[in-house]
This record gives C-alpha cells, structure tokens and sequence, in this order.
C-alpha cells in the first residue's frame, strides 16, 4: 500500500478549487503528467481529495466499494433536491432504486416512445427551412426540456404554453442556484443566486405536488402507485426529473454528435449510421467517451480503504473524472480519436467502462431512457439532414462545468436529406 502521490495542502491555503473549475480537463492532465500516475490527491472545496482518471480506479471507487465511498450528505445537491435516489446513501438509495426502477424500463419506458418521437420531430421538422444557420446548443437544451416535462409532467408547450414557460423559467433559477454560492442571503430588492433557486423549488414543489394529486396518467399516474417512504418523496424525485440538469446534459449530448458528424469529411460515417443502427449505437458509446455531460461525481470515505494501490484515510474525498477515465490508454487505443469501430472492436461489450452517467450499483437510473432520446433524436437527424458548420471555421473549445458544452454557441447549417424517411423506422439496434 503506497502513499497518495501529490499534496493535500493546508486547510483554505492549499484548496485548489479555484483551478479546477477553471479548466478541470487541464488541472487532470497536468497532474497526470507530473506524477506519472492517474490517481493522485489535492485539495478540493477546502477538502482532501483523491483524483481518480483511470478505469481500474474508478471500477474500484464506484463498483468495488461502492459502499465505503458515500455520497457527501453536506453537497449542495441535499439543499437544493431533498432526500433522493442522489442523495441518499446506504439502504436507503437501494430501496429507492428498487422501487423507482420500473419507471425507466419496460412498459412505463415504452409508454414515452410516442411522445419522443413526436417532440423530435416538432422541434427539428424545420432545421433547413429558413436556410440560415441554426445555434444547435439552445435548440437541444429546449428539445431536452420538452421531452422531461412532457414526459415527468405531461406537459406540452402546444396545449399549456403558460404552464410550461412558467416551469421552465422556475427550473433555470433553480439551476443557478445550484452552480451558486449556496448562501441564502435576502434583503430589499436584492436576493442571493442560491436563495432565489430556494424560491423557485418552492414553486415547483406546488406545481408538482398539483400535479400528482391531479394526474393520473403516464409517469406521474406510475409514480403514485410506487411503494415510496414518505409522502414528500415522489414530489422531490420528479423536481430532480425535470430539473434543468437533465435538458442541459442530453443539450451537451446531442451538440457534440452533431458537431463530430458535421462536413462533408463525415458523409459516410453519416450514411453508414442511417443505414446501421448498431453502428449509430457505436457512434453514440464514442460521443459520451469523449463528451461526457458531466466532468465526473465525488464521494467521501467512510473508512481508511485504498484506491489503485494508494491509501485513502477517512474523511477523504474522491472525485472521478469521466474525461480523463475515458481516455485511459490502458484500455482506449488512440484515446483521443473519435473511433466508432472501436466498440465493435478491441472494446467490443466494454460500454460498462464509461461513466459519464456514473458506472456501478449507484449510476444513473435513467440511463436507458438517456439511450432511448439519444437514438430517437439522433435518428431523426440523420434520416432527414446532412450538415455543416457555418461558418466552417468556429471556436470548438469545450467548458466543462458545470455541464460540458462548447465554450461558444456552435452554428450549424442544414441540409433536407430528398429522400426522407421517418426515425421511427429505423430498426431496434443494441439497447
């Protein structure tokens, strides 16, 4: 058992987290470098931290012993969300999981088919019409909105406009209050971003509650009749559902696929895609190797334990990074290649390596749904559209918190495919 390369500093002095949010990718790389291993510690949001960028690690950290790395009940995630399958820990994130996993699996999954569709082609029917390029980030993060809130909710922008505008404007405050500062500070005509996001969750908290009590239809009817542990847990789950976490993830998602296909340099991986759906199942593994929404996830050990070899005290922080974990060249050739084929390949039945939704008994719960949009949207895409970035040259450089996207809104120009055909006739490809 070694002893963790890199330094934890001192309390306040050492806390590296104004560099890590800067450019976490960067931060990741360098120490890498540096120490000539991918697990290594810091100081973290005042706290020592284990940075894990390896596969191995982060198999350990978030499979192996998941129950020694627990999420940290003082995350503002807590204070902005409730008690839920994220925050919980231990028994209860398993009953939880238990009991809200036929949510996102066979008949209520299948129940949202219809409405994915539907929502795909009413926000990307028109792409070509005007002939101007279009900002693909902002059109996806509104495509993801409409899905979550029709689909958690049953709300549609067509029958309620009102409604869903209002819902969609509580869940933007709630977000920044998120990425905030979480101090709830409120004194005439100014409030603190954190205390304003403590309003809007109120707000939303009403619409919700209305909305279970008046339902009785879809994934809210299905929500009532689940053996949950109190009477606020269905509530707090769906504000988690139609958060703004989620448009923005499958926003970040969808943008990269788009860009990576762009250009007549892409025109048979696009035509090889329409024509294969395994092959779209591979092209879709490679965008969340690379693009991974979310930069990783951070747990607390709840016992000296060890990481790679290392020794992790107690009270330590983990954090993984997907973007460094999916770039392990000891187990991704070419590691920053856009390479479909290698799923079919040297990594073929290896998708369980990725954590850009979380990997082991604690990752998304939604995962399937996340693969059934995907394919919906990106189906449609293709079956109707070439494109291109215009102007072809553009400032690509991705950000990568709080959720990673193009620093600089990408445009894209579309072009209607003449023979089109319907993304719902695409044949079922891999799960």
């Amino acid at each position: 058992m070694s002893k963790l390369v890199g330094t934890a500093g001192v309390s306040v002095l050492g806390d590296k987290s104004l560099e890590f949010y800067r450019d976490p990718v960067a931060f990741c790389e360098q120490r890498i470098e540096k120490h000539g291993t991918r697990i290594f510690q810091s100081r973290l949001l005042n706290k020592p931290t284990s940075f894990v960028c390896s596969v191995e690690g982060m198999k350990e950290l978030l499979c192996e012993k998941s129950s020694v790395f627990l999420k940290d009940p003082t995350d503002v995630m807590h204070n902005m969300y409730g008690d839920n399958i994220v925050t919980a820990n231990g028994e209860e994130a398993c009953l939880l999981r238990l009991s809200l996993t036929n949510l996102f699996t066979g008949k209520c999954l299948a129940s949202g088919s219809d409405l994915i569709n539907s929502v795909s082609e009413r926000c990307l029917k028109n792409l070509s019409a005007t002939g101007e390029p279009v900002s693909v980030y902002p059109l996806f993060k509104r495509l993801g909105t409409e899905l979550v809130l029709g689909l958690f909710l049953n709300v549609n922008p067509d029958e309620t406009p009102e409604l869903f505008q209002e819902i969609t404007a509580l869940c933007t405050l709630h977000w920044h209050g998120i990425i905030s500062t979480p101090i709830s500070v409120k004194v005439p005509l100014w409030s603190s971003g954190f205390c304003t996001a403590l309003e809007a969750k109120d707000k939303l908290m009403d619409i919700i509650k209305d909305k279970l009590e008046c339902q009785r239809q879809g994934f809210v009817g299905y929500l009532r009749d689940l053996p949950l542990p109190d009477a606020s847990c269905a509530s707090q789950h769906l504000l988690l559902f139609i958060s703004a976490l989620i448009p923005k993830a499958l926003a970040s998602l969808l943008t990269s696929f788009t860009l990576v296909l762009s250009g007549a340099g892409k025109k048979e991986i696009r035509n090889r895609a329409r024509a294969d759906p395994d092959y779209l199942y591979y092209v879709l593994l490679e965008v969340q190797r690379l693009w991974p929404p979310f930069i990783g996830g951070r747990r607390i050990a709840n016992q000296d334990t060890t990481l790679g070899g290392f020794h992790i005290p107690k009270a330590y922080a983990a954090m993984y990074i997907s973007h460094a974990i999916h770039r392990d060249p000891e187990v991704f050739h070419q590691p920053e290649d856009f390479l479909p084929e290698r799923w079919c390949g040297r990594n073929a039945g290896q998708e369980h390596l990725l954590c850009s939704l979380g990997n082991g008994p604690r990752n998304c719960i939604g995962v399937q749904l996340n693969n059934v949009f995907l394919k919906a949207v990106c189906g449609y895409l293709l079956q109707h559209y070439d494109w291109d970035l215009s102007p072809y040259s553009q400032d690509l450089q991705y950000k990568w918190l709080p959720v990673s996207r193009p620093t600089v809104p990408p445009m894209v120009s579309f072009t209607e495919l003449e023979l089109e055909s319907s993304a719902t006739d695409l044949p079922d490809g891999p799960p």
